[in-house]
């Protein structure tokens, strides 16, 4: 059997070898790798180690390289911190990195091998025979490179079917794309397989439909370059004027929405076409400036200018970070885009960081521990809204799951919406204090839900803050209000039984009440 396949599957693969990948791969579950054998420890092999530990996956690292283990620890610290950042939902136990000394030693026995050497086609072909060779036919074999086709790496293979590019972007432990090409050889199988765990790791596998150098997003990144460079060639604009046109407009939009999905559908991109496409000679796109020294010490100079001109307080690679993660962060809270490939890899770790099954004793629900975040911490001391309003959002998902609302009740009924919220700060916090959420389920009626939150320190009845929410259940299609379904009543009732038995959350006001709202 090859890459893992029946053999009735690989004769199907067989006859479909020559043609072009679909667009779209079939969906398979998403599921993390026991271990991954990386080849090569550039800023992109150990991105790669960062992403894959932190999801708890175990690594095997071949690099030549004598500074292998101390890169990656660099980049495994950035990546904690970016994490710490990006998300509080508490990640798996990190995954084991173990260097070793060669390729047959990295590979034997992996699911998946990603290979991230230099851009040079005949080392990479060398290390890729030789991976194949080593780890057989179960194993699905990646390349990161940037442009070279899959076909030009399968040439000296012995298991050609199971090798394919994954193409990341720096850093690619925070950035979720990965476009996915096949070659001529490569069977359908590997690709569904390798999107599966790719997803599994937070990220977006995108199918390049077929074979082109460069693949997509670097082809657009290079449109965009040459036109950069022609603009400073040609005294238009400086680099620091680019960096303002690009980042001030069209890229906020884009990163959100794409190019094309603003325009309205097929009559939208009927009108775009008539009055823009090609209407202007506004670009010289199939031209490029002669990279002469005069215009490379234009550019050199222009680039060490806009760096003196906005200098930074904390490297640039933590700086390039904590904007990712606002901009990740903005999107999560919209479900869109970036945004929702964030909020389902969260849900992921959810499912594994939080308890499926109602608690049976009667103590409020507890949320598991997290750290928190400097940027929680407000004037004195106390937690800012903006942190309790998002622990409270995060408990009261919990509560939700834990009753029955996952994503087919989502999609089928609707969810809670909160309608009223009351807040308290009772105490002073420092960043990195960790702390819990309990929740108790106040009331509950066919369309309205109370519930309460106390934040304390782990091991500490000291109360930080609380928190009162008053949600109501919504129609998933008409965003209306709509009774909750039976199964998921009953769980909230049996929970609101055992909470009633408890003495009451001090705190728990008459000003959030059910009464508040008619049940109409």
């Amino acid at each position: 059997m090859k890459c893992g396949t029946s053999s009735s599957f690989m004769l199907m693969a067989n006859r479909s070898r020559a043609k072009s990948v679909p667009r779209n791969t079939k969906v398979l579950p998403e599921r993390l790798p026991r271990t991954v054998g990386l080849l090569g420890c550039g800023v992109i092999g150990g991105g790669w180690a960062a992403r894959f530990i932190l999801n708890g996956v175990d690594v095997r690292l071949y690099s030549p390289s004598s500074d292998a283990i101390n890169r990656v620890r660099k980049m495994l610290a950035d990546a904690r911190r970016a994490y710490r950042r990006l998300t509080l939902v508490p990640l798996p136990n990190e995954g084991v990195l173990s260097v070793v000394d060669s390729v047959a030693d990295a590979v034997q026995g992996v699911d998946l091998v990603q290979e991230s050497a230099p851009e040079r086609l005949e080392l990479k072909q060398k290390l890729l025979a030789t991976a194949s060779r080593e780890a057989g036919p179960a194993a699905i074999i990646c390349s990161s490179t940037s442009g070279f086709r899959p076909s030009l790496l399968q040439a000296e293979m012995d298991h050609p079917e199971c090798l394919l590019v994954a193409h990341p972007f720096q850093p690619v432990y925070l950035l979720p794309l990965v476009e996915l090409c096949a070659g001529h050889h490569t069977a359908p199988e590997s690709v569904e397989r390798a999107a599966a765990i790719f997803r599994a790791v937070g990220m977006h596998p995108l199918v390049v439909r077929k074979e082109v150098d460069g693949f997509i997003a670097n082809r657009l990144g290079d449109a965009v370059a040459r036109e950069a460079l022609w603009l400073v060639h040609d005294d238009v604009a400086t680099l620091g004027e680019i960096d303002d046109a690009v980042r001030y407009s069209w890229a906020l939009r884009r990163a959100a929405m794409g190019a094309y999905r603003l325009n309205g559908g097929a009559d939208g991109m009927r009108a775009y076409m008539a009055k823009w496409a090609f209407k202007w000679p506004w670009s010289r796109l199939t031209d490029k400036p002669d990279l002469d020294r005069d215009f490379l010490d234009k550019i050199a100079e222009q680039a060490e200018s806009l760096s003196l001109a906005d200098p930074l307080d904390v490297p640039i690679e933590q700086k390039r970070d904590d904007l990712l993660v606002a901009v990740l962060q903005g999107l999560r809270s919209q479900h869109y885009g970036p945004g929702e490939t964030l909020a389902r890899w969260e849900q992921g770790l959810g499912a594994h960081a939080f308890p499926t099954e109602l608690t049976r004793g009667s103590g409020p629900l507890r949320m598991p521990t997290l750290a928190l975040p400097p940027d929680w911490i407000g004037g004195h001391g106390y937690i800012t809204e903006l942190g309790q309003l998002e622990l409270s959002r995060r408990a009261c998902g919990n509560l939700l799951r834990q009753v029955g609302i996952d994503d087919e009740y989502l999609s089928k009924y609707g969810s809670y919406r909160g309608v009223e919220a009351r807040l308290s700060s009772l105490g002073t916090v420092s960043a990195g204090d960790r702390v819990q959420v309990l929740t108790h389920v106040l009331e509950v009626d066919k369309t309205r839900l109370r519930i309460f939150h106390v934040l304390a320190r782990e091991g500490e009845k000291e109360r930080i803050a609380t928190g009162e929410q008053m949600l109501i259940h919504v129609d998933a299609g008409t965003g209306r209000r709509s009774p909750v379904q039976a199964d998921v009543r009953n769980r909230l009732h049996e929970l609101a039984r055992l909470h009633a038995e408890l003495p009451c959350p001090a705190r728990a006001g008459a000003r959030t009440g059910m009464n508040g709202l008619d049940d109409t």
